[in-house]
């Protein structure tokens, strides 16, 4: 149901400005554990829904935050089209809005791109309660590029979203996935070496015991990849991206603290006790286990990466890869021109911010 509730939210923020009240920006609060533990009294965005402008042949749809993400996904489905970073919803009630804000990407994301890469403009109230508005509806329009993809994975903390534009990309003509057994170090080396020739990979992960590789594209592109790389065809492969996407594999079963790696690719397996998985190529590992925060994040920073503690653990404490002086100057002024008072999901990121 479309719903337009932009100026009630901007005068919500402009109150809360004036009382130095703490805002928690929630959507439909299915990735309300991301991130660390929220402060304030909540705004709620659900409601401010509704698919704004989207023509199939521009390649763009704009759509309200409080938009459900699946009808996002099914309207562009009925296009024969897709969301290019494939986010994960994390629950039925995921919204765009809380998509873009938590910056989050799925299985494809090293091949088609990431969720900032994919905003084309968007509509905020700042923490002022001013409605701005950065970027455009087209993609050949370049103004405001950087200051609408602030808003990807800043997790409200600049300012809320009221409409985002995006990108969208034609949905292939076939699609095919491959597994065969082998070892961590091989998986790695194998999928870094297919990632500099022109395969049509979209996908590709090792799960503890399969390299598994999604081919998407033309029907003969595909076919002749697959000959190529060998492997044994999924038959329930598009159910297989769907669980690890959405974090229903059996891998990200139980209570164990859920670590993200994000390290360059060719990166060999890291000297962690606990259970992995790898995607992205190599680029995005899962750590399961009660693990010293220290020892993990000082094990990516050396490998070049960083760590966030993605799920459990202690919420209150650092949650995402403490930041060098430097950036965090740099984010604190950010913050400052965008919510001067400090009220919008305040400490959601980082305690300092």
């Amino acid at each position: 149901m479309s719903r337009d509730l932009e100026q009630p939210i901007a005068e919500r923020v402009r109150e809360a400005a004036a009382q130095a009240t703490p805002l928690a920006i929630v959507g439909g609060g299915s990735k309300e554990w991301y991130g660390r533990t929220p402060v304030g009294e909540r705004l709620d965005l659900a409601g401010h829904a509704g698919i704004l402008n989207y023509e199939p042949s521009e390649l763009v749809i704009r759509a309200r935050a409080g938009t459900p993400l699946a009808e996002i996904v099914a309207v562009l489905a009925e296009n024969g089209q897709r969301l290019p970073f494939d986010p994960p919803a994390f629950g039925a009630s995921a919204t765009l809005g809380g998509s873009i804000a938590c910056g989050l990407s799925g299985p494809s994301r090293p091949y088609a791109g990431s969720a900032r890469d994919h905003v084309l403009g968007a509509r905020i109230v700042n923490g002022q309660g001013e409605v701005l508005e950065f970027g455009g509806q087209v993609m050949k329009n370049v103004a405001g590029y950087d200051v609408s993809r602030l808003m990807a994975g800043a997790l409200g903390s600049l300012g809320v979203l009221l409409d985002v534009s995006l990108k969208v990309l034609p949905r292939p003509a076939c699609e095919l996935t491959l597994a065969k057994e082998c070892t961590a170090g091989n998986a790695i080396a194998a999928m870094n070496a297919w990632a500099g020739r022109p395969l049509p990979i979209s996908a590709a992960a090792f799960d503890g015991i399969r390299l598994v590789m999604r081919l998407a594209g033309a029907e003969t592109a595909v076919h002749s990849a697959a000959v190529r790389l060998g492997g044994e065809a999924m038959a329930d492969g598009e159910r297989f991206w769907t669980e690890l996407r959405e974090h229903r594999h059996g891998y990200f079963a139980g209570e164990m603290p859920l670590w993200r790696l994000a390290v360059p690719g060719p990166t060999p397996p890291i000297d962690l006790p606990g259970k992995w998985l790898i995607e992205w190529g190599g680029g995005q590992r899962w750590l399961r286990g009660e693990l010293d925060p220290v020892h993990i994040r000082a094990a990516a920073q050396s490998a070049g990466g960083h760590a966030t503690l993605f799920r459990g653990g202690d919420r209150n404490g650092p949650v995402f890869h403490p930041l060098v002086p430097a950036m965090l100057a740099l984010q604190r002024r950010l913050k400052q021109a965008f919510d001067p008072a400090g009220i919008l999901n305040p400490g959601r990121l980082y305690p300092e911010l």
